[in-house]
């Protein structure tokens, strides 16, 4: 019986290591559909695998990462022939989720994303700080190899901080969201998540692709599907944003047309970081009052049952 659970939990571990690399390496290679060469090096501004790296460790703990490294394996071949080098970079993509979850852990981080304080930890301790370990290994092994001019650290690093934290901050709040989703039973509301979501996708295909600046115009969507959906509605919104967003980017169109490279990123990313803050921490805002007024009226409703058992019989009872 012993061997029997052993062998279970092996194989559930095992089983759980292979899909976690399967999602990472096909992940990447959507993420690579959108690649930009930035100083000769080639990154992304929304690395998807992060996202979905720091989303499996909280579900499955820490004992999954050798998914992780597997699928970084099968990415790095992806572009070229492995070399022994590229150890650094499979080594800075395992740590950097696993960095996060620790911290995320550390500072009591539930995965209902239901308080202010889960929003600005997944944030900061789940992608803008850990994220920083594989943009500096993965960037110092280029220049040790000679793939990277010492004088191109920074403008690489930077492009790969931001694509690496974007994957998070986009991917894994809507993976987390995923087992509890389901549809409204209300017809208004399920009429109104088709409406805000056929919104969503025209406003930010005009926003992108127009020659005029119209970004702002996704913030009222993102705010709307944030107070009226929360998580669930506001994630799928800023992942449709984002890849709208870096598809115009890399074709150099509309708002991003005329531009160079790093003004094309640095545009891309502040509207990809803004509107993934503006959605994660007013759906984690709006869900914690929620939860607020509910606990309230349920100690008021218990508080009035207890009145009245306390209340002296009335004349004639």
């Amino acid at each position: 019986m012993v061997r029997t659970e052993e062998w279970r939990r092996f194989s559930g571990t095992l089983l759980g290591i292979l899909i976690v690399a399967t999602a990472y390496y096909a992940s990447g290679r959507i993420g690579l559909l959108l690649r930009v060469e930035v100083e000769g090096a080639v990154v992304t501004p929304l690395w998807l695998p992060t996202g979905i790296a720091v989303a499996a460790l909280l579900w499955f703990g820490p004992r999954i990462w050798p998914g992780i490294a597997l699928g970084t394996f099968f990415a790095i071949e992806h572009l070229a022939t492995f070399q022994l080098a590229d150890a650094g970079i499979i080594a800075g993509n395992t740590l950097a989720p696993l960095c996060a979850y620790l911290l995320l852990r550390r500072v009591g981080f539930r995965v209902e994303i239901d308080r202010l304080r889960d929003g600005l930890a997944l944030v900061f301790l789940g992608g803008l700080v850990p994220m920083m370990i594989s943009a500096s290994i993965g960037t110092a092994v280029l220049v040790a190899t000679g793939d990277l001019a010492p004088g191109g650290f920074w403008p690489v690093w930077s492009a790969w901080w931001a694509g690496d934290a974007m994957g998070v901050l986009v991917l894994t709040p809507l993976l987390l969201v995923v087992p509890r989703l389901g549809m409204p039973q209300d017809a208004y509301r399920v009429a109104e998540a088709v409406g805000l979501t056929v919104a969503a996708g025209a406003v930010a295909f005009v926003a992108t692709r127009s020659s005029l600046s119209l970004l702002f115009l996704v913030f009222p969507l993102l705010i709307w599907s944030a107070v009226r959906f929360q998580l669930a509605g506001s994630a799928p919104c800023v992942l449709l944003v984002s890849v709208l967003a870096i598809s115009a980017a890399t074709d150099e169109v509309g708002p991003f047309a005329g531009h160079s490279l790093f003004e094309i990123m640095v545009n891309l990313q502040a509207l990809n970081g803004s509107a993934a803050l503006t959605a994660l921490l007013l759906s984690a805002l709006v869900t914690e009052q929620n939860n607020i007024r509910e606990e309230i009226e349920r100690v008021c409703e218990d508080l009035a049952e207890v009145v009245e058992r306390l209340a002296p019989p009335r004349p004639g009872e």
